[in-house]
């Protein structure tokens, strides 16, 4: 390995080292109590050094929250041996629930705060391009379950747009703790999922 192979090598290493510190301390202390400088104490070095490689506390947590839709869709990857498009929709929920309830701050990260987002506004980037292939992925399962004559009279955009925000809705509810106050306790446990399955009951009550 040559001298600059290996100066990127140091280079990717610690920026990796830092994006894991900034997670570690995100998910044990919150948003507001992660900061440059901690960041740096955890990982033994100057809060200089971590301007080198981030232009601020948002451009870090734009980039965990990039690692968080990589981390998604993975777990998404096995959607690929689904071949009916209305079961890969159904399963598409699931898996995106499931990532919800295992990764809740980075969960809220991704799709509730507001830093990644002020990032984005901040350098001026054409779109939350994230965000927009997650979208794009649902709509694409969404007008092949068109294509077989599901889901008569919907217009792509909005309908796939309904089921994204019905299945963020309950998970934001549940991870910002709105649940536990109004829903009974007999119920409490079981709420997330009988309420993903009545709207799959839903949607299949559209599918002819």
């Amino acid at each position: 390995m040559g001298i600059n192979e290996r100066k990127e090598r140091d280079k990717e290493e610690l920026k990796a080292k830092i994006l894991e510190a900034a997670k570690e301390l995100f998910i044990n202390r919150g948003y507001e109590e992660t900061s440059i400088r901690n960041i740096a104490e955890k990982i033994e070095y100057s809060p200089t050094t971590i301007y080198l490689y981030f232009k601020d506390k948002d451009s870090i947590f734009y980039e965990l929250h990039r690692l968080g839709f990589m981390q998604m869709n993975q777990m998404f990857g096995v959607l690929q041996f689904v071949s009916d498009p209305f079961e890969r929709l159904i399963n598409m929920g699931r898996i995106y629930m499931q990532f919800a309830m295992e990764n809740k701050e980075m969960y809220d990260l991704m799709f509730i705060m507001n830093a990644p987002i002020n990032c984005i506004e901040v350098e001026e980037l054409l779109s939350w391009k994230e965000g927009q292939t997650g979208f794009d992925t649902l709509k694409v399962v969404v007008n092949e379950c068109m294509e077989k004559g599901y889901f008569k009279d919907q217009e792509l955009e909005s309908f796939s747009f309904l089921i994204w925000s019905t299945i963020h809705g309950i998970c934001s509810l549940h991870i910002r703790q709105r649940c536990q106050h109004v829903i009974s306790e007999e119920n409490r446990g079981k709420i997330i999922p009988k309420a993903f399955e009545a709207f799959i009951n839903t949607l299949r009550t559209m599918k002819n």
